[in-house]
Parts: structure tokens; sequence; C-alpha cells
């Protein structure tokens, strides 16, 4: 592993560590860097702001880790890997839910949901002659109820078991995708 990863790791960590006990927002640089035994050069050579870190860390640390969950026999699964990171990192996403860094959690749920949904619709359509637009339509639809979902979980205190808010939402959309998908090819004939 790179010196350069291991620094935005360690800043990743530290962060993440910070956000148990202490609002995003009263959280400084020099905090960040006192806490991981760096200097604040470090910190800026990585990251132009602790936003630019938050954001790095849902990137690599959740959206790349679902990647695999593309497809319609498996987009279940990576809904329920998005429901674990959450839970897994409570304090650090509920922090972020409740400061300035809330469009990087908005952001990382919907880039997230969005390519995964994708990923779908695409290996639905087919052959099928859909309009780009028509399939990102779709998409958007789809990724905007799932993150409204996942947001009001959270601001409910994440009581509801992800499994079973999943399987209500696989009934919802099971061949709701497809549906859509021949709706709009018939447009363009």
């Amino acid at each position: 592993m790179s010196n350069s990863l291991l620094t935005k790791k360690a800043l990743a960590h530290s962060l993440k560590t910070l956000m148990e006990h202490v609002p995003l927002n009263k959280i400084s640089v020099k905090h960040l860097v006192d806490d991981c035994g760096l200097n604040r050069q470090t910190f800026y050579y990585h990251f132009q702001d602790i936003f630019g870190l938050l954001g790095w860390i849902y990137q690599t640390e959740a959206v790349e880790s679902i990647a695999q969950y593309r497809s319609y026999n498996t987009w279940t699964d990576g809904f329920y890997r998005i429901f674990c990171y959450i839970e897994a990192n409570k304090a650090f996403c509920c922090n972020t839910l409740d400061s300035l860094g809330r469009t990087h959690l908005d952001a990382y749920l919907y880039d997230v949901t969005n390519d995964l949904i994708m990923g779908v619709i695409e290996e639905l359509a087919g052959e099928m002659e859909v309009d780009v637009e028509d399939k990102r339509f779709i998409a958007n639809f789809y990724t905007l109820a799932f993150t409204g979902l996942v947001i009001q979980w959270m601001r409910g205190g994440m009581k509801d078991d992800p499994k079973v808010m999943i399987g209500k939402l696989s009934v919802l959309i099971e061949g709701n995708f497809t549906k859509a998908l021949h709706q709009y090819e018939k447009k363009l004939s």
C-alpha cells in the first residue's frame, strides 16, 4: 500500500473516530491531524478540506464495495450492503446527516444507488430500443425513492430491519423496471 493511501486511511480513521463523539462542524483540521499524529501540511497535501476527506471516505469505503451488485439478480444484495455500511458506521453516517456534510451523504447514497439501478436497467433493457434519457429518468426515480427511504430510516433511529425493508421494496419494484422500459420503448415506435 502506498504512503499516500496509508496517510489518507489514517486521516479517515481519525475523522470517523472523532465523529463518534464530536459533531462534524466542531472538528477542525488541527483536531484531526493532532489525533493521527500528522501535520496540517500533510492533510492539505491530500485534501482541500474536511469535506473532501468526508467525500473520499464515502467513495472508497462504500461506493466501490458494491460495484459487483449491478444486476437484476443481485441488486437486493447491493441495497443490503448499503444498509450494512450505514449500520456499521452509524455514528459517522448520522453525524454526517446532521451536519453541513449532509451533501456528502446524499451524494454517496445517490451515486451508489443510481449506479446499482442503472446496471439493472441496462441489463433488463437488453435489445430494447429505449432512449438513454428515459433510462436515466427511470433510474433517477427509483434512486430518489430509495435514498429517501434510507434517510427516513436513519432519522427514525434505524429500527426497522433492512432485510424486511428490502423485501418490501422488492415487492414494489418486481417487474416495474421491465414494464417501464416497455412503455418507453413503445414511445419510440
